[in-house]
């Protein structure tokens, strides 16, 4: 990622997040929690997460979960962003949106979500054809919080078992600071 933003340019402080694959997403640090000594972070990205679904004319979009960097459904949903000066940017843990994002009017969000499962909530952002199927690219209205290990250089992303140990440890810590 040599193209990170200047760190210097945000007014939260910001830092650099690592997966196991070595893949990278430049974040704001939102908090430090401390758990059994060691620092844990809970970051946001920088750029705008987005959530990849299947779209099915009959049923509810259905969640891709995990998706190869260079497949064809993600070069069709970068062509289409190019069109919207926006680029789709294959980070740690989720896919991002770079450039300006018109905001949503939220006056449409609330009816939007007085229709909807309280559970998750996405905003389409793009649809595209790939073949025969349509594919959408949905922004979370929820907050998308990231939990990291702090490290000298950055954050270590938190996973699999670590992470099922720690998050209500956290979460724990979380309500504790928050009375």
């Amino acid at each position: 990622m040599e193209d990170l933003k200047n760190r210097e340019n945000y007014d939260a402080p910001t830092l650099l997040l690592k997966d196991s694959s070595n893949d990278e997403l430049f974040c704001y640090l939102e908090q430090i929690v401390k758990v059994e000594g060691t620092e844990y972070a809970l970051l946001t990205p920088v750029d705008t997460p987005v959530t990849l679904f299947k779209i099915n004319e009959k049923d509810e979009p259905i969640l891709i979960e995990k998706i190869e960097k260079n497949e064809k459904i993600l070069q069709n949903a970068d062509a289409v962003l190019q069109e919207h000066d926006l680029s789709l940017v294959r980070s740690a843990v989720t896919l991002t949106v770079s450039g300006e994002l018109e905001e949503p009017i939220y006056d449409d969000l609330e009816e939007d979500e007085a229709n909807k499962d309280e559970s998750e909530t996405y905003e389409l952002l793009v649809n595209f054809n790939v073949l025969n199927d349509e594919y959408g690219l949905y922004v979370p209205l929820d907050p998308f919080f990231i939990v990291a290990k702090i490290v000298t250089n950055g954050a270590i992303l938190v996973e699999d078992e670590e992470f099922d140990r720690v998050q209500p440890l956290i979460e724990s810590e979380l309500e504790k600071n928050s009375y």
